[in-house]
């Protein structure tokens, strides 16, 4: 039975004294968009693409990090932004795996792309753009159930799971703390948060990290505050001061206080879903 425990916390964290080096070792966070191929040439973990069946009897393309461990660990499944599988997400998994974690990746656009193929099959951003807008969230919620339920099963797999999404797929990341079967945790980097009927199911512990310059994000914090307050939910809010929108994939842009932000962000986010997924 799960623990109703209400933890709600707010922090906003305010720029390093000038001159501090803030940064850390590159290894130690995820790649930004331009390291991110270079990461990916480069890692000594094990990442591969995989087809996931999907309930219309095709297929979802996905990428897999694995961790380099000698136990079962726990799944972390990955909600790419509205710019659908690329490098930079890809990255990202690999340092999901760095930290321990089996990191999935699904391209939520598989078979809508031209060809009936994916984000791979695109010609431009716009065009991702444009395939993720169109997945309703019933095709969505098949999706993403689809991969989940594959990926807990995974041989290396110790049957736990957690969800971390970014922009588009931080709300989403957010909205899967209520859907059965639920998560361990859920992480969400600048999404945007459910309205107030749907949080009343959320039964995870979720933790969100915002750019303190990301007004239209930002404007839900404060009534999913109150509403995970009233259903005695966990909800960890972290805003980084001068941090822009999508600051985890643009570490070198703002002035260096995207980076100040992924550095203090990112620790963070490895901790906590230690914390859950045992």
């Amino acid at each position: 039975m799960l623990r109703r425990v209400c933890a709600v916390a707010v922090l906003i964290l305010f720029p390093a004294i000038a001159g501090a080096d803030t940064a850390g070792p590159p290894d130690r966070l995820p790649p930004s968009e331009t390291t991110a191929k270079e990461r990916l040439e480069t890692t000594p973990r094990h990442g591969e693409f995989v087809d996931i069946p999907r309930p219309d009897s095709a297929s979802i393309r996905a990428w897999v990090s694995y961790p380099e461990r000698d136990t079962r660990a726990g799944v972390v499944l990955v909600i790419h932004e509205i710019y659908g599988l690329s490098d930079w997400i890809r990255g990202l998994a690999d340092q999901l795996a760095k930290e321990g974690f089996i990191a999935v990746v699904p391209d939520l656009i598989s078979g809508m792309g031209p060809g009936g193929g994916g984000t791979d099959s695109t010609t431009s951003r716009d065009e991702v753009v444009g395939l993720v807008r169109g997945l309703t969230n019933e095709m969505f919620d098949a999706r993403i159930s689809a991969v989940r339920d594959w990926a807990v099963k995974l041989p290396a797999a110790n049957g736990q799971f957690a969800t971390i999404g970014f922009c588009w797929g931080g709300g989403r990341s957010f909205a899967m703390a209520g859907m059965q079967p639920y998560p361990k945790a859920a992480v969400v980097y600048y999404g945007t948060a459910p309205d107030s009927a749907a949080i009343k199911k959320t039964r995870a512990p979720v933790q969100g990290h915002y750019g303190g310059d990301d007004a239209r994000v930002n404007a839900t914090i404060d009534p999913a505050r109150k509403a995970m307050k009233k259903i005695k939910r966990n909800y960890e809010v972290f805003i980084y001061e001068g941090a822009g929108h999508g600051f985890l994939r643009q570490q070198e842009a703002r002035d260096g206080a995207n980076l100040k932000a992924t550095d203090l962000a990112w620790p963070r986010t490895a901790a906590f879903l230690r914390q859950y997924l045992k």
